[in-house]
């Protein structure tokens, strides 16, 4: 990154951090949601942004909230539970950088990466350049993984 590049970071999420991605849910997957025939209320909103609550990270860029990740590891991979991005700022390489900091752990033990997409999500394409593919899918979602990579000595110095 050039001095003029925001900087991304990842923090923990505290309560105070529960509205903001409370909205981001919202605004993010309702259209997604709707579209395989999930529930849209703020009920299961607001349960989906509670569920894992401590694996959620806050994505800031220059320190404003931006988005979220939520993964976490099991004995035999890392699962991205949720990814998501405020709209207004798609597509400028945030919530890859976010992906890769799972990506570049779970690589330094070698282990793959698990993730669920919904169908029709757009954030597939990104999954799939990252060097994920499908490996089963169900009536509304995607199944992917990516297997670890070797971790070489300029990886690591990233």
């Amino acid at each position: 990154m050039s001095d003029a590049d925001p900087a991304i970071t990842l923090r923990p999420a505290t309560a105070e951090d529960e509205a903001f991605l409370f909205e981001l849910r919202k605004a993010t997957m309702t259209e997604h949601l709707a579209r395989v025939g999930e529930p849209t209320d703020d009920t299961a909103h607001r349960a989906r942004v509670l569920h894992r609550y401590d694996a959620a990270r806050v994505i800031c860029v220059d320190g404003m909230r931006a988005g979220l990740l939520k993964a976490h590891r099991t004995d035999t991979e890392w699962l991205v539970v949720q990814l998501q991005i405020a709209p207004a700022l798609q597509g400028r390489g945030i919530g890859e950088h976010a992906l890769r900091t799972v990506l570049r752990a779970a690589d330094a033990v070698a282990l793959p990466v698990a993730l669920k997409v919904l169908k029709g999500n757009p954030a597939r394409r990104l999954y799939e350049r990252l060097g994920f593919a499908i490996t089963g899918e169900d009536e509304r979602e995607f199944h992917m993984r990516r297997a670890p990579r070797r971790v070489s000595a300029e990886t690591e110095a990233e």
